[in-house]
Order: C-alpha cells, then sequence, then structure tokens
C-alpha cells in the first residue's frame, strides 16, 4: 500500500492526502487554481500576499476534517467534506471577484449551461464538479471501486456540499460546514489571508470553535446545552472571534483605498477589452470566453486577454498596474459622510450590477479623468443558531456584540474616485469633494428610479413596511411626537410572508422564507432589517426580558427621521403597494406588536425635514 502524499503548509502545517485526493489535485481544474492569487491584486498593497486558491483550498480541506471529526462525524462523510472543500472554489476566475462584477454589470455576457443561466463562481463550481471529475476514467474508477459509491451520484452530493446547498441534501450540515456562517472556507482565508498579508485581522480559535459546535436537528449550532454558563460564554466567544476578523478582513484588506484603485483600474480595463471583443466576435463568442475566465484561464492568461483585445487606454490601465503607477485616491465618501438618505440609496445601487456600472461610468463622464469605484460589504452572517440550556436562540440575540459586528459589517460602504498619479495634484481634481457630493445627490434618486422601471425592490419594500406603520401610529401634539416602535422581528417575518401571497404586494415582497428554526424566517429578510440599521433609514433598539430564570435580549425596530423622508418618497413610487399596505395593516392595527415611543419633535426630527403626508387614523 502506497503512503499518503504530504504537503507541508504555513499554516496549518502538516496534511496528509489520501489517493482519491491527490488524483482530484493533479486534475488540470485544481493545478489551474495555482495561478490564481487568493486576494486578486492586494500584493499591491501587502507585498506578502501572494497565496493562491490552490492552497487555499487545500487549507479548506483540511480545516473541513478537523471540524467534521471533532463533531463525530462518521468517516464517510469526513471524506466527502474534505473532497467539497478540496474543490470549493474549482469554479473561481481569475481575479474572480471583478469578472463577477461584469457579469453583474452586463447581464448580457451572463454564458448559458445546462440551460442555467450562470452569474456566479458557485455555479461554475457546481458544473465543474458535476460534470468533469466524474467523467474522468481514473476518478470514476477510484470512486467506483474504492468507495462503492456512483461516481456521478458522489459528484453531485459534492457539488452540493462544496457550494451550501444545504436544502437540497439530507445532511444539510454538512454543506454549511463548508458554506456557512462559522465554517471551513472562511476559518482558512481569514487565517492565512492574516498570514500572508501581515495584518492581525484578530485571533481565531480554532480549537476553541470545534469545542463549541454541534449538530442538532440536522444544522449546525453553537453550544452542547449545558447548565455551565461558561461553557455558553466560551462559545459565544469563539464564534465573536470570528465576526472581528471577518469585519477587519473587510476594512484592512478588501477596502483598503489602493486595493479598490487597483481593482477599479483591472476591472475597467478588463470591461474595456470584453467591449472590444464584442464588436469584433460578437456575443455569443465573448459569452463563451467568459465561461473559460472561469473553467480554463488563470491571472497570466486573463492580463494576455486584456493585452489582446483592450483599446489603448485598457492597455496604458494594465502598464500601470504592473509598474505599480496605482491611480490615487482624490475623493472618498464612506457611510460616515454621507447622509442615511443618500446611503442607503447609493447601497442599493450598489448591489445592483447593472445601475452600478451606470452610476460610475456618469461619475466618470462628469467628473473626468477619473475612475470611480462604489462597494459594499456581502454576506452578512444570519443563520448561525446557538443552544442554550436546551433552547435555540440565534447568535445575535445573544450576542450584543456579535449584532453589533453584524451591523458595522452592514454599513460598510464606500465611493471613491481614483486618479493617475500624475494627475493628482492638480487643483482641479483636489477640489472634486463638493462638486462629487453634488453630482451622487443629483444621479443617485435617478439611477434608483431606473432600477424601478425594470424590477421591483424588496428592500424598499421594508421600508414602505415601516412607514406604512409610522403613518398609521404617528401623532403630534403639543411638541411631542409619538412613534410605534416594533417588538417582535418574527412579527415582521410572518407579514412579509403573507405580503408575498398578496397578488397586489407578492413582486414586492420576492423573500425565500423557510421554517427550519421551527418559526417563520428569511435570511435575506434579515439582512436587509440589517442594512437598513446600518444606513440609518431603522434604528434598532436592544432592550432585555426575563423568562424563565434567565435575562435575555431582543432587538425593536422604529423608523428614524431620514427614514420616514426616505418612506415618504418612495411611498409616491409605489403609489398602488403603498396603499394596499395601509389598508391591510390597519384592519390588523390592534395586533402589530409596538410600544409607541414619545418625544420632543425637535429631538426626533431633523433641520431638513419635510412633513409627512398624513394618513388617516
Amino acid at each position: 500500500m502506497s503512503r499518503p502524499q504530504t504537503i507541508h503548509d504555513p499554516v496549518h502545517k502538516t496534511i496528509l492526502l489520501s489517493p482519491l485526493e491527490q488524483m482530484l489535485i493533479d486534475t488540470p481544474q485544481m493545478q489551474r487554481l495555482r495561478s490564481i492569487q487568493q486576494l486578486g491584486l492586494a500584493d499591491v498593497v501587502y507585498p506578502g500576499a501572494n497565496h493562491t486558491r490552490f492552497e487555499h483550498s487545500i487549507g479548506t480541506m483540511h480545516v473541513a476534517s478537523l471540524l467534521a471529526n471533532s463533531l463525530g462525524l462518521e468517516q464517510e462523510d469526513v471524506m466527502k467534506l474534505r473532497v467539497a472543500g478540496l474543490l470549493h472554489d474549482v469554479g473561481h476566475s481569475a481575479y474572480s471577484h471583478a469578472v463577477e462584477s461584469v457579469l453583474e454589470r452586463d447581464p448580457d455576457l451572463q454564458p448559458v449551461m445546462d440551460g442555467e443561466q450562470l452569474t456566479r463562481h458557485e455555479a461554475f463550481t457546481s458544473h465543474t464538479t458535476r460534470t468533469v471529475f466524474p467523467a474522468d476514467n481514473a476518478i470514476y474508477r477510484r470512486v467506483e471501486d474504492d468507495l462503492e459509491l456512483d461516481p456521478f451520484d458522489f459528484f453531485d452530493e459534492i457539488s452540493k456540499i462544496a457550494t451550501g446547498d444545504a436544502q437540497s441534501i439530507k445532511r444539510p450540515y454538512l454543506a454549511q460546514l463548508i458554506s456557512g456562517d462559522i465554517d471551513a472556507d472562511r476559518i482558512d482565508f481569514l487565517l492565512r489571508d492574516s498570514y500572508h498579508t501581515g495584518i492581525s485581522l484578530g485571533l481565531i480559535d480554532v480549537d476553541q470553535i470545534m469545542q463549541s459546535l454541534g449538530i442538532r436537528n440536522g444544522n449546525v449550532i453553537l453550544g452542547n446545552g449545558d447548565d455551565c454558563s461558561y461553557g455558553e460564554d466560551m462559545a459565544l466567544t469563539a464564534a465573536e472571534s470570528m465576526l472581528i476578523a471577518r469585519a477587519h478582513h473587510y476594512t484592512a484588506i478588501i477596502h483598503h483605498p489602493l486595493t479598490q484603485s487597483v481593482r477599479t483600474m483591472f476591472l475597467n480595463a478588463l470591461e474595456d477589452a470584453l467591449s472590444g471583443m464584442r464588436q469584433l466576435e460578437g456575443d455569443e463568442a465573448t459569452r463563451g470566453k467568459m465561461v473559460k475566465f472561469f473553467t480554463e484561464y488563470n491571472d497570466a492568461d486573463i492580463m494576455g486577454f486584456v493585452q489582446q483585445y483592450g483599446s489603448d487606454q485598457a492597455r496604458r490601465l494594465l502598464k500601470d498596474i504592473r509598474e505599480g503607477s496605482i491611480h490615487t485616491p482624490v475623493t472618498r465618501f464612506n457611510q460616515k459622510t454621507l447622509a442615511p438618505m443618500t446611503r442607503m440609496a447609493l447601497s442599493t445601487i450598489a448591489r445592483h450590477g447593472v445601475a452600478r456600472k451606470m452610476f460610475e461610468k456618469e461619475l466618470e463622464k462628469r467628473m473626468g479623468d477619473v475612475l470611480v469605484d462604489l462597494s459594499v460589504a456581502t454576506g452578512v452572517p444570519k443563520s448561525t443558531r446557538v443552544l442554550v440550556v436546551g433552547e435555540e436562540n440565534f447568535f445575535y440575540d445573544e450576542s450584543a456584540l456579535a449584532n453589533g459586528l453584524v451591523r458595522a459589517i452592514s454599513r460598510q460602504l464606500s465611493l471613491t474616485a481614483f486618479a493617475h498619479p500624475d494627475a493628482a495634484v492638480c487643483p482641479e481634481i483636489e477640489a472634486t469633494y463638493s462638486r462629487m457630493h453634488s453630482l451622487v445627490d443629483e444621479l443617485s434618486p435617478r439611477l434608483l428610479s431606473f432600477i424601478r422601471e425594470d424590477q421591483y425592490l424588496p428592500i424598499e419594500g421594508l421600508v414602505l413596511l415601516f412607514y406604512a406603520i409610522h403613518s398609521i401610529f404617528e401623532e403630534v401634539k403639543g411638541g411631542y411626537v409619538s412613534i410605534p416602535r416594533i417588538r417582535n422581528i418574527t412579527w415582521l417575518y410572518r407579514t412579509v410572508r403573507s405580503f408575498g401571497v398578496d397578488d397586489r404586494l407578492r413582486f414586492l415582497y420576492d423573500y425565500k422564507f423557510h421554517e427550519r428554526y421551527g418559526f417563520t424566517y428569511s435570511d435575506k429578510v434579515f439582512e436587509d432589517i440589517q442594512v437598513l440599521v446600518a444606513m440609518g433609514i431603522v434604528d434598532e433598539d436592544l432592550r432585555y426580558f426575563e423568562k424563565d430564570g434567565r435575562f435575555k435580549q431582543r432587538y425593536e425596530y422604529v423608523l428614524t427621521d431620514e427614514g420616514v423622508q426616505y418612506g415618504q418618497l418612495l411611498s409616491g413610487s409605489y403609489d398602488r403597494e403603498f396603499r394596499t399596505l395601509v389598508e391591510r395593516l390597519t384592519i390588523d392595527k390592534h395586533s402589530i406588536p409596538r410600544d409607541i415611543v414619545t418625544m420632543p419633535v425637535s429631538r426626533y426630527r431633523n433641520k431638513q425635514h419635510r412633513k409627512v403626508s398624513g394618513v388617516k387614523k
């Protein structure tokens, strides 16, 4: 019997490979990842960040087995988790986030494979895993003979585990351990990125995380339900360390101004080259090239593509990147320098690829000689559950620190203009702050109107829901204003779900719900509420209450003055839907769980407040 292959990893030290894992590593699909940097062009800022998706994939495989063994899973499940961890990034393109942005910003370039329109790397990972590996004769025989499994069924399940498709497999926790809130992928890339950049993202105690994880009702959960409050505290601490590291990861690496700059330079050069190819060879050929970006090309290949098809301007951008002439940030706005209504508009635009591209290009056109980037943090953790004395609760309801970190990640927004270093000292560039601010105020409402003409925006449906409740209960008397504060977020979930089956509202409330936690829940509704809080449209208040001898915390929600103004503007765009909301909520107004908060009008309303059109009580 041959000895297992050994890999020496700087983060995890010695890693042993099974014969199947070695065979998978030797495939062209995995070897391609050796030439794709994990952090793209971030080595411009952090010279040590030359690690690749190849070593990250091996690290994810290793961490997956650590988590699986700590949970006492059967060896077959451990083996599947290792394979899924190894293959979880096999569908990543070079400079992946820039290339994925192209697909979001130009839907006409989204390729179709097996009748499915592919928009994200997970879809390419799934397609490659399901179709390529089982078709390899040697791999086919290894799975069939050694594992006594059907290779196509085996890799179909692996594809679902690798991409976090927990809904489609019998044991959802397998997918959650690879792609969840606390998973092998995140643990490895946070440790690895910290190691190679030299940035301390905070201590991630893998051993404590392993001790804190359990499985309940098919889902990964924090804690074991013991009465020991110290054990509960340590489980929360371990999970909090992951969130701290993740928040620092966004700030220190992803949203570093020079990282954003080089990413923006490359994206502009790539879009220029794709436009050149479309003119020469047409849309179909260009979509075929997009497939190759995710399945065959590495970093050097995509650079070569830009060099071949790009204009002189695109090639100049590549030359600047190679020579380190990175464009300089000359104007930068974030959540602290933008009014709530403006940052809410920008947050919505940033999450809509087509509108984001239009917004950036129009700003570039109006300002001249600059590149513009609008970025928001994504992937807010939203499903971690914790077991406390036999009762499941959301991690964020048990930890005020975790809730604050989720809000901190949600509010990370950056709008930056970059100029070539030779132009950065020009007086007209230095004076762009007020000019850009006025352009942002002008363009953002127009672009939101453009989006609404094309599709409904469910997050605006949530604003309208809060505004309708506010309008029904608000009272102004003797210099004081009384406003409603919603004290039960589960009521919001149930209400939004009921709106989603109303023919008059279903397009505005197009959310997916599930009952896995014993009540109606939507990951996306939770995430969107956190965005509204982070953008200053809704206030989130922490309240403590006693139940069964324990003090618990819950979060209650009230529309801010800026939220009232935003809701008023939206009610004009969604007039029919808003009237339907008020009608339905008025009928059941006494069942709405709320407290009435009274305060001086001067304290609640800002100076720019416009009078809200009344709704009959």
